[in-house]
């Protein structure tokens, strides 16, 4: 079950402007019924150019619903321009959060916007047009290797897991999972400026690094393991060395030593500093 805040709950239960606006001057439609995911967003005009009123209809989970919720009580009032300004960031900013495993609900949000902004000018959205024009990585779900490029430099993406979160790319049957790596690879090599923006802020005090690790582990790593019935305590920070207590399922896997190094390590290197190592704590007699 994830773990839904109360206002991306209310927009679930409570979806705003459902529905298909009749005669509308933009419609966007993004998504594939067949992948899971498909989104209808219709817009009317007022005299002024402003968006009078904006509707949608969406197939797919409480995320993607309340997702296309707020973003029709977003785009109220705004003119064609101000509206194309809105990112996927901007959905979840105003939703308060979003599982990471839902991040692409936001991404289809803001694709089905831009699409009915360019329907309306008689331009090819440019969303479309990367995926007309890229190359299909990921059959499962149709994700061209140009859409993967777009999302993770808007998102500063730099992992796989993190690509599959916002696109689905991956998220199948796996086959793609190297190809997707290769090209965050090629990508952020080619952009060392980006890079440099995106690393952890280095020179820490003792209090903030335990504060920033404790921070990560409680809202990233142990959701993520608490889906598959485990569970990581934070026993203790010495130096560079950060001494976790793996629970549940994960205390008795035999592959927790990937799960501390390829997830655990990974993420800590990655959001806090790139000199920390983790360790599992010796069980307890």
């Amino acid at each position: 079950m994830w773990n839904y805040n109360e206002k991306v709950m209310d927009h679930f239960l409570n979806p705003r402007n459902v529905g298909e606006i009749e005669n509308p001057d933009a419609t966007g439609e993004v998504g594939n019924i067949s992948c899971g995911d498909a989104l209808k967003l219709t817009l009317k005009l007022d005299s002024n150019g402003r968006i009078a009123d904006a509707k949608f209809k969406t197939f797919g989970c409480a995320s993607a619903i309340a997702s296309s919720s707020i973003l029709t009580e977003i785009v109220k009032g705004l003119t064609l321009d101000e509206a194309s300004k809105i990112s996927n960031k901007d959905i979840v900013d105003k939703l308060g959060e979003l599982p990471e495993e839902k991040m692409h609900c936001s991404v289809m949000g803001m694709e089905a916007l831009q699409t009915a902004i360019a329907s309306y000018r008689g331009e090819t959205c440019e969303t479309h047009d990367e995926d007309h024009e890229g190359r299909i990585v990921c059959k499962c779900f149709g994700i061209t290797d140009s859409k993967i490029r777009k999302v993770a430099k808007e998102n500063k993406l730099k992992t796989v897991e993190e690509i599959t979160n916002f696109t689905k790319a991956g998220g199948g049957c796996g086959c793609c999972l190297d190809e997707i790596q290769e090209i965050l690879d090629g990508l952020w090599k080619d952009s060392p400026t980006e890079i440099e923006e995106s690393k952890p802020a280095s020179g820490l005090s003792v209090v903030q690094k335990v504060m920033k690790v404790q921070e990560l582990i409680e809202k990233e790593i142990r959701p993520l393991l608490e889906n598959d019935g485990g569970g990581i305590e934070l026993v203790d920070i010495q130096g560079d060395k950060v001494i976790v207590s793996l629970r549940g399922r994960c205390a008795v896997c035999a592959t927790s030593h990937i799960t501390l190094k390829k997830m655990v390590e990974a993420k800590l290197k990655e959001f806090v500093s790139p000199s920390l190592y983790v360790e599992e704590a010796p069980p307890q007699k």
